[in-house]
């Protein structure tokens, strides 16, 4: 059997000329007593100013898709100088053939012994490996170890030779100053975060240095060293030309959408959003790092003034692509409208990522009346593990229904927010009726000050009624080495039975959706101006702001359990603790939670759906909630 020390010195040796399987086969099918890995990492390595650079790890691990983020497919990893790359085959990387590479200091690594899962998150780059063995799961956890430390010791090692290097440049522009290792200096000093040093400490040397950097990148075909310069904003001399450009010119010509007339509604919040920078969220969400946050009680103060149910109905703020659908006689162009429609949903997150909705008790409601938009709508909170809220909206030229579960996970940097469950919309004048899915909503950054949100993966919409025409929605994921124009990229396809390609529309699902392939090209959504002042009221938009208000004459017609009759933030602990205590009455009796406007039901799939039990709006109307017998919920 090999000894430890035989392993040790193993791990020494440069593995880039060898399969890293062949190197765990050596070792790992000799070691047949399961001898402990402890050496696996340099012997060196815990030194912290050890500059011994780690040996190259390679082999085949199964990742996580990226789109619909459903299932793993096997990808060949290199990690090297603290560097993690991953190819399709092994062959690909000798070609330089790379899909994804990510800086193993950056990222914060998770891991999960019993599943062999390794979870990276660097805010911007989120990897979820796994090893088909233990003995490769821990050789794998090893070496990340091992080169995050060198990674690190290297930025502190360059960190004052950086600094240096600005000053004498700073004394002397004459100087060469622009070279490979400078340029190192300058992608260390950003992994470090050293933001004073790389821009803005000394503006001169900046300006000097530019025109060089141009010139020295045009050498260099490395993706990473491009990510670091473009994060520096050193100008790159190749641009890509997509055509999501070109709709987004499109779209920047055409006026914003007319603001509706005045409803009478209010236009602003009672009080502007508080200071939540006291909250310890940091220690909160690491202490949770890999687990569902739905079951994880988050400080009130975090929180914005709408619930889950609320949000449900801000996907209707842009109801009108419905209304112009059902108005629409040819079904290749009214599947435009529905896709639109889809995509108009997300628009609202791009100003709604620094406070997060209440999540709905057991058994709230919330209803909304809109004259103006001629539709109304009921959501529930009909199951409570997991959470499940089912909503259903009528008008007299579509019906709206969903319900939708959210799994929430937190991997160190970012914040996944996962939902399952369809959207369902069907149009009176010609009985469509059409299904499609949600995207994963990724929270970057999300303990520093520039998070950012994005959505990624595929939708397709089927029309259940008739298979005349399907649609495919790809939100695009952004590149860690793209610029900013290139995020929230959207780009769709309407199909025909043969799967030829009708139309084709994107944009950018925050600016605006342009569709060139219609008898006249325009732009067939664009989200509405935000408010004056919306920053300091949690970045609503106008309809947002309208959710919560409730008017005198309103609040009889309620029943009890209406969102906007629950109790302020302070009583958000009473408010869990007291349905906490519900539900185990409940489970002590053998009872469960009956949902009261809505049924559990199968779909044409045999998926479990909640549909609504058309009751709500007839004991609305007769005899009156405030004359029916209701929980209590708060």
């Amino acid at each position: 059997t090999a000894t430890k020390s035989t392993l040790a010195k193993s791990t020494r040796l440069h593995l880039q000329k060898h399969s890293f399987y062949s190197f765990c086969e050596t070792h790992v099918n000799q070691n047949s007593k399961g001898t402990k890995y402890d050496n696996i990492t340099h012997p060196n390595s815990d030194s912290p100013h050890d500059m011994t650079l780690p040996g190259i790890c390679e082999g085949y691990l199964l990742k996580r898709r990226k789109w619909p983020l459903k299932g793993w497919h096997k990808r060949y990893f290199v990690l090297e100088a603290g560097i993690l790359r991953y190819s399709k085959h092994q062959h690909d990387v000798s070609r330089g053939r790379v899909q994804g590479s990510l800086d193993v200091s950056l990222a914060v690594m998770s891991i999960n012994k019993k599943s062999n899962r390794i979870d990276l998150d660097a805010g911007d780059i989120l990897y979820h490996m796994k090893a088909k063995s233990h003995e490769l799961f821990y050789i794998w956890v090893t070496k990340l170890q091992a080169h995050r430390l060198f990674k690190k010791n290297e930025a502190a090692h360059v960190q004052s030779g950086f600094l240096q290097t600005l000053s004498v440049a700073g004394e002397s522009q004459t100087n060469s100053c622009v070279d490979s290792p400078l340029l190192s200096c300058h992608q260390n000093s950003a992994r470090m975060g050293d933001s004073g040093a790389a821009s803005g400490m000394l503006p001169s040397v900046n300006t000097a240095v530019n025109s060089k950097v141009s010139a020295w990148l045009q050498q260099s075909h490395d993706p990473d060293i491009c990510a670091q310069v473009h994060k520096q904003n050193f100008p790159l001399t190749t641009i890509t030309v997509s055509a999501t450009r070109k709709y987004r010119a499109s779209i920047s010509k055409t006026p914003n959408s007319v603001v509706p007339k005045s409803t009478g509604r209010r236009t602003t919040l009672p009080a502007p959003c508080p200071d939540n920078s006291h909250v310890g969220l940091m220690a909160i969400l690491y202490n949770n790092i890999g687990k569902d946050l739905a079951r994880v009680s988050m400080p009130a103060a975090l929180n914005e003034p709408v619930n889950l149910l609320q949000r449900l109905c801000e996907e209707l703020e842009y109801s009108e692509l419905l209304d112009t659908a059902n108005n629409t006689s040819d079904p290749y162009q009214r599947m435009v409208y529905i896709a639109a429609f889809a995509i108009s949903g997300y628009s609202t997150a791009t100003f709604r990522n620094r406070y997060k909705p209440f999540n709905p008790v057991l058994g709230e409601t919330y209803e909304c009346i809109r004259e103006d938009r001629s539709f109304r709508i009921i959501s529930e909170q009909v199951c409570h593990h997991p959470p499940i809220s089912a909503c259903h909206a009528e008008s007299e030229n579509f019906s709206f229904w969903q319900d939708q579960r959210w799994k929430n996970k937190f991997w160190g940097k970012s914040l996944e927010i996962l939902p399952t469950g369809m959207v369902n919309v069907t149009l009176q004048r010609y009985g469509d009726h059409y299904e499609w899915n949600k995207v994963v909503t990724c929270i970057h950054n999300v303990l520093s000050q520039q998070r950012y949100l994005e959505h990624y993966g595929e939708v397709t919409i089927r029309n259940l009624k008739s298979n005349t025409c399907t649609c495919k929605i790809t939100f695009v994921k952004s590149r860690y080495w793209g610029s900013d124009t290139n995020k929230n990229e959207v780009q769709g396809t309407v199909l025909d039975q043969s799967g030829s390609v009708i139309h084709r529309f994107g944009g950018l699902w925050h600016e605006g959706i342009f569709c060139d392939t219609l008898p006249t090209p325009k732009c067939v959504w664009k989200p509405n101006p935000q408010p004056k002042d919306d920053v300091l009221y949690y970045g609503f938009s106008t309809f947002a702001m309208e959710l919560n208000e409730l008017p005198p004459e309103l609040k009889p017609l309620l029943p009890p359990t209406d969102s906007r009759l629950r109790p302020d933030q302070r009583s958000k602990d009473d408010l869990e603790e007291f349905q906490r205590e519900r539900r185990k009455e409940l489970s002590k009796q053998g009872e469960e939670h009956v949902p009261r406007f809505f049924k559990k039901a199968k779909d044409s799939c045999g998926r479990d759906v909640w549909l609504t039990n058309e009751t709500y709006w007839k004991l609305r109307e007769n005899p009156g909630f405030a004359n029916t017998e209701n929980i209590i919920l708060w």
